[in-house]
């Protein structure tokens, strides 16, 4: 594979622009990061809670993105994104 990079999946005919994506980020060698459980319950570290304010801020910095459900878990975190429709013109 040129340059070391990953096989893409995508699907070629695809337009990824807009959709709902489930999103999940881990931490690097899945270390708990986030937080732990204790007692059945998710205790959110100070880098958990900078997750979920990061999260929450996606929307200020591209109005085309709502965010749906959202957890954050030791040592990863999930999402729902919904990306609409948006004036690329403003990109360019």
């Amino acid at each position: 594979m040129a340059g070391g990079g990953r096989r893409s999946i995508r699907l070629a005919t695809h337009d990824y622009t807009t959709g709902a994506y489930f999103v999940t980020l881990s931490a690097r060698e899945r270390r708990c990061l986030f937080g732990e459980i204790a007692d059945d319950d998710m205790q959110v570290s100070p880098l958990g809670e900078i997750a979920d304010v990061m999260w929450k801020a996606i929307p200020s910095h591209f109005p085309w993105v709502d965010l749906d459900a959202f957890v954050v878990m030791p040592n990863h975190v999930h999402g729902i994104s919904i990306l609409h429709q948006r004036d690329r013109r403003a990109f360019n």
